[in-house]
């Protein structure tokens, strides 16, 4: 198991800082969570991570690999997964291939095994969907196994992606806004789920998330954000008695 590493990170666009001297550290199995306003930097930080952004200044590591020299894809195959704020399935395929598509990084064989669909490749096959099967049934979602993404309530879609990225069978798993546009029903859900994945799973969590309630429910350790500078890091219950989190989130003091 290895740590993430964010070391005095920084991320402009032009004149746009969003992301400044950043610094902190996820030890393996743990739930941290990143909080902040509008515009504070957090999914900036989860696409520096997983290589859509490249920082500007500062290094990121995960265990002995440097991630601003690696590719998204590179990055994915080390055990890195992610879900997205805004869904992004394949909305004219089954739930049950979407994930199966996750479990792509674990499909050792090429294409003219594929082609003769060898031994290997039909072992590697039902291993994959006995996985997404699994996967499945933690998310409770199997009433909508073969059903079409688009078909499906935004609740529902929302595990479908949570399960997608589980199939990867990921070391760090990075949940950006996983309860977004949720009821108060769907958010405790979805709350569970996660609490499952870090309790039963033992996978290492990363969370955004904007419902407060919920993130200072289920993390063990919360970093505040605002216009992209670190403004606190500590468990939760410090958390939310520290004055600059306060002042930051209600809009009063300097």
């Amino acid at each position: 198991m290895n740590n993430l590493v964010f070391e005095n990170v920084s991320l402009k666009f032009g004149g746009i800082t969003a992301i400044n001297n950043v610094s902190f550290e996820v030890i393996p199995g743990r739930l941290f969570a990143i909080i902040g306003p509008n515009g504070a930097g957090k999914t900036s930080i989860f696409n520096c991570i997983s290589g859509i952004y490249r920082p500007t200044e500062g290094q990121i590591k995960f265990g002995d690999n440097h991630l601003n020299l690696l590719r998204p894809d590179e990055i994915a195959n080390l055990g890195i997964a992610r879900t997205f704020q805004n869904i992004e399935l394949f909305e004219n395929m089954t739930v049950l291939d979407n994930i199966l598509i996750g479990a792509h990084r674990h499909l050792d064989y090429g294409p003219i095994s594929s082609l003769i669909f060898s031994k290997k490749v039909r072992n590697i096959e039902v291993e994959a969907r006995k996985r997404a099967e699994d996967i499945i049934d933690f998310l409770e979602i199997e009433q909508f196994r073969y059903s079409y993404i688009m078909s499906l309530p935004y609740g529902v879609q929302k595990r479908v992606e949570l399960g997608r990225a589980l199939a990867m069978d990921p070391e760090i798993l990075l949940l950006d806004e996983p309860a977004a546009g949720m009821n108060n029903e769907e958010t405790e859900d979805i709350a569970r789920f996660i609490i499952d994945i870090h309790e039963e799973m033992k996978k290492t969590i990363i969370l955004v998330d904007h419902d407060m309630n919920m993130v200072m429910d289920i993390a063990q350790e919360v970093m505040v954000l605002n216009f992209g500078e670190k403004l606190a890091q500590d468990e939760p219950k410090k958390i939310v008695t520290n004055e600059k989190v306060i002042n930051a989130y209600l809009g009063g003091g300097s």
